[in-house]
């Protein structure tokens, strides 16, 4: 890919849908995509999306290179408030839809699900809650190939100016990456809270970190 190639960032529009859903699709694992743990792109997208995409896409930016979109970054202005339209609006169509395809089914799919069971009963989902003075949360992903050309900076510009122009108070976010650890230290974000994840130790044949970022905006 060319050096010099302009990147736009923009509102994500809902023409945009199908780009962002599948660019975190696959980039879900680290970077990789999500079909190395889970089998079943339209039940991930949907858990992974569609909160951002459907009831709160004002929150939402994506990055175009060329009318192509390289990255995005979906947000929400209250993590609260997401959780409840989660939990009450999307979570039973996902159930109803993952039934209905049979991806609870399968092999890959229940060693995930049971390696997440393990990591709760071992009280590794156990963390402080930092809804107050850092309500906000998002999510980054950056299509491999247009990695390292600070589209990831330009995109978390564009949503930490958006939330001040709201009146957010703070934004926090969870990361299992060592590149995006640094990469957000370096937006001036502070580590919150570290942990560890086991979940995806088939896969990954290790014990990930969890690392939980906050900045304050007001």
């Amino acid at each position: 890919m060319p050096e010099n190639l302009e990147v736009k960032i923009r509102k994500f529009e809902p023409r945009d849908t199908q780009n962002v859903r599948r660019i975190i699709h696959d980039t879900a694992l680290l970077g990789e995509s999500g079909a190395l743990f889970f089998e079943g792109e339209e039940v991930l997208s949907d858990a992974l999306t569609l909160y951002f995409t459907d009831y709160e896409p004002q929150s939402c930016f994506v990055a175009e290179v060329n009318s192509e979109i390289a990255g995005c970054l979906v947000g929400a202005k209250n993590k609260l408030i997401l959780e409840k339209i989660f939990n009450k609006e999307i979570a039973p169509g996902l159930f109803c839809k993952a039934i209905k395809t049979g991806v609870l089914a399968n092999k890959k799919n229940i060693i995930f699900i049971l390696g997440c069971l393990w990591d709760a009963i071992r009280g590794r989902f156990i963390a402080p809650d930092f809804s107050r003075d850092y309500p906000a949360i998002l999510h980054i992903n950056v299509r491999n190939g247009f990695r390292g050309r600070d589209i990831g900076s330009k995109l978390m510009e564009s949503y930490l100016n958006y939330l001040r122009q709201e009146g957010v108070l703070g934004v926090h976010l969870a990361t299992m990456s060592e590149a995006g650890a640094g990469f957000f230290l370096k937006q001036g974000f502070k580590l919150l809270f570290a942990s560890k994840r086991s979940y995806f130790r088939p896969v990954l044949h290790k014990v990930v970190p969890l690392y939980i970022y906050g900045m304050k905006l007001a």
